[in-house]
């Protein structure tokens, strides 16, 4: 099959793989939570970026030879908006927003897809996708807004995770146009190995690491949880998530916010996090929306 070409109906395959998506990165921010009692928001994103750019070198080394030179800023950019940008946009995030909360707010991706699709890869939307994108906008301001016994309490940190959204839109958009002709492990081994040394010298020599991993027993499970987060909930799920876009479409893919807010807040709420009506009420909203916006028209029967 073209990897440029969609079937209409997802394999089994597929079906598979985005479920084992959305176990794995919906659990990443409850261990983005853990990785926080240790270490601040730059030191968890730049480790979770480096552990996960160095475990896939040995995998990557036989197939540098497949870039050619105008993969390379493509691969930098997928990098980038796909890996480096989001990781320190979420780990900020969650210093003043709960797991579950983040996780909802993720849902936005395929509607930042979406809107990316349209005006900048000159996709054409339907009426009854801008008409989600309002919905999940409303869903959105409900979550970014809630507060304790209904009192409206802004929160910015939400505008960081719907940033991040944007940057997975893009990146989304970015592998499925401009680079369809590299597997799915080349894009994430390389994109990865060209964003991991510069969060590697950032952590060893601009933060205090070093001394704090020194005293291990008092780091040992936040260092953990970042490494899982790391080498499971990034490259891993990277890897997985270019090989559904290579065997679907963007639709399809971005889909796996469906999922990931379920899997966040059932985490959330066993590790203790508060679960207020509006965010139910705005977790719907997003959820609907989507729906709206990636439903596809039934042909009337003749």
């Amino acid at each position: 099959m073209n990897s440029t070409q969609s079937p209409e109906v997802p394999p089994l395959k597929a079906w598979l793989l985005l479920l084992l998506l959305a176990l794995i990165w919906g659990s990443s921010f409850l261990l983005i939570k853990k990785g926080l009692l240790t270490f601040s928001p730059d030191q968890l994103a730049a480790l979770r970026i480096a552990s996960a750019g160095l475990v896939l070198l040995p995998l990557i080394v036989k197939r540098v030879h497949n870039v050619q030179r105008h993969h390379w800023p493509k691969l930098i950019s997928v990098g980038l908006v796909g890996s480096f940008i989001p990781a320190f946009l979420f780990a900020f995030a969650q210093t003043q927003l709960p797991s579950g909360v983040t996780g909802v707010l993720n849902t936005f991706t395929p509607l930042a897809t979406l809107v990316i699709g349209v005006f900048i890869f000159k996709q054409v939307a339907k009426p009854q996708q801008w008409l989600g994108i309002a919905i999940g906008l409303v869903g959105t301001t409900l979550l970014v807004t809630a507060g304790e016994a209904g009192a409206f309490a802004f929160n910015h940190y939400g505008l960081l995770i719907l940033a991040a959204t944007v940057c997975y839109g893009l990146n989304l958009n970015l592998i499925k146009h401009h680079i369809p002709d590299l597997s799915a492990l080349t894009i994430t081994g390389v994109s990865l190995f060209l964003v991991a040394p510069p969060a590697l010298l950032y952590l060893l020599f601009a933060t205090p690491f070093i001394a704090q991993v020194s005293d291990f027993e008092s780091v040992q499970l936040s260092l953990a949880a970042v490494l899982v987060l790391g080498i499971v909930g990034t490259a891993a799920a990277l890897v997985i998530f270019n090989t559904v876009v290579k065997l679907t479409d963007t639709t399809f893919t971005s889909s796996v916010t469906y999922l990931i807010p379920i899997v966040a807040l059932i985490l959330g709420v066993l590790d203790g996090e508060p679960f207020l009506m509006a965010h139910g009420f705005g977790m719907a909203a997003i959820l609907f929306g989507v729906w709206i916006a990636n439903r596809r028209s039934r042909k009337k029967p003749l």
